[in-house]
């Protein structure tokens, strides 16, 4: 009995927890104010690499990771900015950005807070989508030209809340393997109960999302098919902890999906995903009126897969076809808050 009321009480105690920390976490507020910390720390590591068709820096500049791939022969004005999903980092986008860069395009991938090789600035259990929102928000304004916008998986979600409470008036936006338009938590919980029980326990019990990523297999299963460019063990390694309140605010009350965008969007779908359902992935290409792009035999790492760059060549080629230019899509004025504004990356 004892532990009856025991469980009970944690149960209270957690929807207490949820709820609270969701209901405080409010986007229009968080965005009115500088979320960073590391706001003038400046440059810890910069690193920069030749290769024959491009440049990679590799830089962390005020405690955020990017990685810039810039080409010598330029086609494209407009740059692409890369958001990593949950448990990743810039590093995820690579094989993407090599390709790009070949293509033309200068590509910046970055890493959010407690992800890749930026700071932690907060306990990782605290960490709302808003909050990360705020550090999207502020990549898309310290560059020079409004960027297409890419998204994977959770960098998907914010893709979503960046077109909703930053602007729909982005050159192009890419979605890959996103989190569903309308309820990520209702379409992905069958899904984790069914791929992974403990982690869903362990989630529940810990408060953040870090035991699904607790060995190889696990996150094998989850990410990838048989044949991607990481092996389970070289995929786990690279693993970072994640938040498990972003899991709850991706859907009604917390989140409605916008209607009527005006931006052109791209949705590119892994047909054997297991932790989004190819259903719900069409069903939100229906919502936004995206192109929809499934990939057969693909998983949710649609960067990784065996088929990754086949995935690439024909979302460069939708980027073709919107013949996005600068002019058509000036520049937003920098926030106030974005402590980046000053030190400008020249396009």
């Amino acid at each position: 009995m004892i532990i009856l009321y025991i469980f009970i009480a944690y149960i209270i105690f957690l929807l207490g927890f949820i709820g609270i920390n969701l209901l405080k976490a409010n986007p229009v507020r968080t965005l009115a104010k500088d979320q960073n910390k590391l706001c003038g720390t400046g440059i810890s590591f910069n690193e920069t690499h030749e290769h024959e068709a491009y440049t990679v820096q590799h830089v962390i500049d005020d405690g955020i990771e990017r990685i810039i791939y810039t080409p010598k022969e330029r086609k494209h004005e407009t740059p692409i900015l890369m958001l990593h999903g949950m448990w990743h980092g810039a590093w995820c986008w690579e094989p993407w950005q090599k390709y790009l860069a070949e293509q033309g395009w200068k590509t910046i991938s970055f890493s959010l807070p407690g992800h890749g090789r930026s700071t932690l600035q907060r306990p990782i259990f605290l960490c709302t989508l808003d909050y990360y929102l705020a550090f999207y928000r502020d990549e898309i304004n310290r560059l020079p030209n409004k960027p297409i916008l890419m998204g994977h998986s959770m960098g998907g979600a914010l893709t979503q809340w960046a077109l909703k409470y930053i602007g729909d008036d982005f050159p192009a936006v890419v979605l890959v393997a996103p989190w569903v338009a309308k309820n990520a938590f209702f379409d992905g919980l069958p899904l984790f109960l069914k791929l992974d029980p403990i982690g869903v326990l362990l989630t529940f019990i810990r408060l953040d999302a870090g035991g699904y990523m607790r060995s190889p297999k696990r996150v094998a299963n989850a990410l990838i098919t048989a044949g991607a460019d990481h092996s389970p063990k070289e995929l786990h390694a690279k693993m970072t902890n994640e938040s498990a309140l972003v899991l709850f605010q991706h859907m009604p009350p917390f989140w409605v999906p916008p209607i009527d965008l005006q931006t052109p969007i791209f949705l590119a779908a892994g047909v054997n995903d297991a932790v989004v359902s190819f259903k719900g992935l069409k069903a939100s290409a229906e919502h936004y009126s995206a192109a929809f792009l499934p990939i057969e035999d693909a998983g949710h790492n649609l960067m990784m897969e065996k088929s990754a760059l086949e995935t690439i060549g024909k979302t460069n080629a939708w980027l073709e076809t919107q013949a996005v230019q600068n002019e058509d899509n000036p520049k937003q004025l920098p926030s106030i808050f974005n402590c980046s504004v000053y030190r400008k990356e020249s396009s």
